[in-house]
């Protein structure tokens, strides 16, 4: 994949350098959970997720203009639950202190515009929790339509099963909005 950029962010490839970075905001307790993933407990964990997740899913770091260091994930990875309608799946998280600002709307609508002209795929599929509403509210702002809740279908970290919200937007009601 190649480096994306909006007005603030800079969106680039993982590499093994920002395993530091990952982590200092990763470990925070509020940030992961929401996604179904534990808080992280090391930079070598930061490290592991880099080299065996991120970079063989092409995930970008987010880093906002100016301050340069990772700030959060953003992904387009195969889509599970449309194996072979040629859609994506995009995953994200950012860093606690950076919510609120916009950042990951931003983020989302320039990998949407990606997904959709450069890479050509007919849609692309996202989940989450009933509770991450911060989730919901980006996944709003950026067109995507729901098809239903899977109940107890996305196995945490800790074990549980969480229901997923399942939304999707087509290629052309992206391109209907643009």
């Amino acid at each position: 994949m190649k480096t994306l950029e909006t007005e603030r962010l800079n969106l680039t490839m993982f590499t093994m350098n920002d395993a530091q970075e990952l982590y200092d905001y990763a470990k925070n307790p509020n940030v992961g959970p929401h996604a179904g993933w534990a808080p992280h407990k090391s930079p070598e964990e930061s490290a592991e997720i880099i080299r065996s997740l991120l970079i063989p899913t092409e995930a970008w770091a987010i880093r906002v203009k100016g301050e340069g260091k990772v700030v959060g994930i953003i992904s387009l990875e195969p889509d599970r639950l449309r194996p072979d309608a040629d859609s994506r799946e995009l995953g994200y998280n950012l860093a606690e202190d950076h919510w609120g600002h916009g950042y990951m709307t931003e983020a989302a609508k320039e990998v949407l515009r990606f997904a959709f002209c450069e890479l050509h795929l007919k849609q692309v599929g996202i989940c989450t929790s009933k509770v991450n509403f911060r989730s919901q509210r980006i996944i709003e702002k950026c067109g995507f339509v729901y098809e239903g809740t899977l109940r107890r279908t996305y196995l945490t970290y800790d074990g549980s099963l969480r229901d997923s919200m399942v939304f999707s937007i087509l290629k052309e009601e992206w391109e209907d909005k643009h």
